[in-house]
């Protein structure tokens, strides 16, 4: 109800302005809308959820990752100590083969030696001091066969010594018979393969009884003198015969 009609109506238009409460147009109702706020939430959900996983993933493969080259690092490592062992048993191994070269090597040339004086072997054969009395003395030896000589003499006077063939001997005794000289002169002036005057000492190896058994060795002094011998031979027979017996 207007109490005031005059006021209801506008005087310069003539036009309503304000309708009756009975007259008003009732408010819309919206129809039931979707709930886009909470499908929004759950895409969200679901992404961060996403995103979550994948950093775990990340985070895990990460982990193999760093597990991985830790377990590398420590085999490397491993590895490189087991290098070097095996670098030091190596150098262990070869100062072993060295010194058991060097070994062997001594043990195969005291065995070629062992053989060498196996095949060839030397022995002494007259080391006794002997004296001469006079100018009408000798000392007289063989010189035996297939053997190589080893003449050593010594003397505390003047001596004369002389490796004879038979034949020479033979010449020297009836040099001596028929009283050409003394057994000091003939001994060593009717001939001689080698020998040795006024000597106190003599050093000398003698090869051709090395083939042939021919040969003596005769010792003499113009005066009185004590020889010292150191005689040996060494078995070394010639594949020919050799000397007065060629």
């Amino acid at each position: 109800m207007i109490d005031d009609p005059a006021a209801a109506v506008d005087p310069a238009s003539g036009l309503l302005v304000a309708l009756p409460p009975a007259l008003a147009p009732a408010p819309r109702v919206e129809p039931f809308a979707r709930p886009v706020r909470a499908q929004a939430t759950g895409r969200h959900l679901f992404w961060t959820a996403s995103l979550a996983l994948a950093v775990l993933v990340t985070a895990g493969g990460l982990g193999l990752l760093y597990n991985d080259e830790l377990s590398m690092q420590n085999a490397n490592r491993a590895l490189t100590t087991g290098n070097e062992s095996l670098q030091g048993q190596n150098l262990g191994l070869q100062g072993q083969l060295t010194a058991t070269q060097g070994k062997l090597s001594t043990a195969q040339s005291d065995l070629a030696t062992v053989r060498a004086e196996l095949a060839h072997p030397s022995l002494g054969i007259w080391n006794i001091r002997q004296s001469l009395q006079g100018p009408s003395y000798y000392l007289a030896a063989g010189v035996p066969d297939t053997f190589t000589y080893h003449l050593r003499l010594t003397s505390t006077g003047p001596m004369n010594v002389s490796i004879l063939s038979f034949e020479q001997f033979g010449a020297a005794i009836k040099c001596v018979e028929n009283g050409v000289g003394s057994t000091d002169y003939c001994m060593h002036s009717s001939g001689s393969v080698i020998g040795w005057l006024v000597v106190k000492s003599v050093s000398y190896d003698f090869h051709l009884a090395e083939g042939c058994a021919a040969y003596m060795l005769v010792i003499t002094a113009p005066s009185k003198a004590t020889v010292t011998p150191n005689v040996s031979v060494t078995y070394n027979p010639a594949s020919r015969a050799t000397g007065t017996c060629a």
